[in-house]
Parts: C-alpha cells; sequence; structure tokens
C-alpha cells in the first residue's frame, strides 16, 4: 500500500523520539542538578553571574521537553528597552526583537546546530513574544522562557507568571547584579526569588560556576567591589 508522504512526515513529527535527544554541549554537573529543580517545578527562577550558563540550561530543559513532545511550543520573552516601546524600531515583530533573543538563538544553535532550530524558528514552533505582548495570553502546554529578568518590573513580573496555564512550564534567568533599572529595587525578578518557597511549584537555583573566561570572576568581582565602594559613599 504507498504511503502518504505528507501524512507520514506529520506522524514523524509528533512520534515522541525513542532515544534521548544528543545535544552539541552536555551540562556539567552543577547543571544537571539545576535541571532536576527545572522538571520538579512549574516556575524555576535561575540566578547566576554573567557567564554562569543560565540561559544554556534554559534552552536545553525547554528544547529537550519540545523535542519530547512534553510542550507544543517554546516562548521566549524579555525585557528590551524604553520599557518595551519598540514601536520605532524599524521592520516586523521578529526584526524589531532580534537584537535582544540572539543570546537565546545562539543558545539554540550552539545546542542543536541552526539548521535544525530555524525551522521551528520560521514556523513558529519558537515564539517571540514582547512583555508588551502577553497580556491577555494563556500558555498551554508551552516552555516559557524569560531571559535578563532582572530587568523586569514587579508588575510586569506578576503579569509573566500568571500567563501560566496547565501542562506548561516557564524558567526565568537574572542575574541581580546587572539590574539596569532606575530603581534596583523595582525588579521582580529579587522578589519571586525570595519567595519561591513559600508557593508550592515555585523554585530557585543559584549556578555559581563560570563557563567563561577565569577572568570574568576576577572583573565581576573587581566591578561588584566599585559599586559597593561608591554606594558607601552617598
Amino acid at each position: 500500500m504507498p504511503s502518504n508522504h505528507h501524512t507520514d512526515e506529520v506522524f514523524n513529527e509528533k512520534r515522541k523520539p525513542k532515544n534521548p535527544i544528543r545535544f552539541h554541549l552536555q551540562l556539567n554537573e552543577e547543571q544537571k542538578a539545576a535541571k532536576e529543580v527545572i522538571l520538579g517545578s512549574t516556575i524555576t527562577l535561575l540566578a547566576g553571574k554573567a557567564g554562569s550558563g543560565k540561559t544554556l540550561l534554559a534552552c536545553q530543559a525547554a528544547l529537550d521537553g519540545f523535542f519530547n513532545r512534553q510542550y507544543d511550543k517554546i516562548v521566549i520573552t524579555r525585557p528590551t528597552v524604553s520599557k518595551e516601546e519598540i514601536g520605532f524600531l524599524p521592520g516586523d515583530l521578529h526584526q524589531k526583537m532580534d537584537p535582544w533573543v540572539q543570546p537565546i538563538y545562539q543558545n539554540m544553535y550552539a545546542l542543536y546546530g541552526k539548521d535544525r532550530i530555524q525551522p521551528y524558528i520560521e514556523k513558529g514552533d519558537i515564539e517571540i513574544v514582547p512583555l508588551s505582548f502577553m497580556r491577555g495570553r494563556t500558555f498551554c502546554r508551552h516552555a516559557v522562557l524569560v531571559d535578563e529578568a532582572q530587568n523586569v518590573t514587579m508588575e510586569q513580573m506578576e503579569m509573566i507568571v500568571t500567563r501560566l496555564g496547565i501542562g506548561s512550564k516557564m524558567i526565568i534567568c537574572g542575574d541581580d547584579g546587572q539590574v539596569d533599572l532606575k530603581n534596583r529595587g523595582d525588579s521582580g525578578f529579587k522578589f519571586l526569588y525570595s519567595a519561591a518557597r513559600k508557593i508550592k511549584g515555585l523554585s530557585a537555583v543559584t549556578l555559581l560556576q563560570n563557563h567563561r573566561d577565569p577572568i570574568v570572576d576576577d572583573l565581576i568581582d573587581l566591578y561588584e567591589e566599585e559599586s559597593a565602594r561608591r554606594a558607601g559613599k552617598k
């Protein structure tokens, strides 16, 4: 009996892989432990300094679940500029957001290859949603990635986490050392991180290991000391 090529392709796309997904990059032990927390939680806050691998881990966990048919879609969001007002930028929505989501795309390409990731982006299975476009939506069976969340305000964070529908998972990445808000106390990431033990299904993990050149750790310490010194003069 002749096979229906289109039907076979659709069936194969939806069929759960028999073997584990083989990523190009492997997680270290710290990241593996953090991934277990992500798998056992509905919302996970991933904290860590620059180079700690937060975004890479979030992308790996989301892709793993997506390819294993636990989620129908991956949604990416992050703060941009001017309180998320990006209308003045040229191009369509994807072109406007592209500079801000490139770090996430680059991590996905490194994990699984650009030629294999790009078709999912073009089909909308991996979707960019600016913060200002999230209000009113409900994400069911989605993996939602929130990057640079230290620059998400309290009001924005409340709006983001309350978008979560049945069968979804949210991974929120942030670094308290890189808050760009005028008032650092407005960051919704630190508040939610501190509240993690109060709500079932809400977890928080801090990654400590540096995945960049060792000089990065020394530079971060240097600037933290200078920031503390300047703050003490005020």
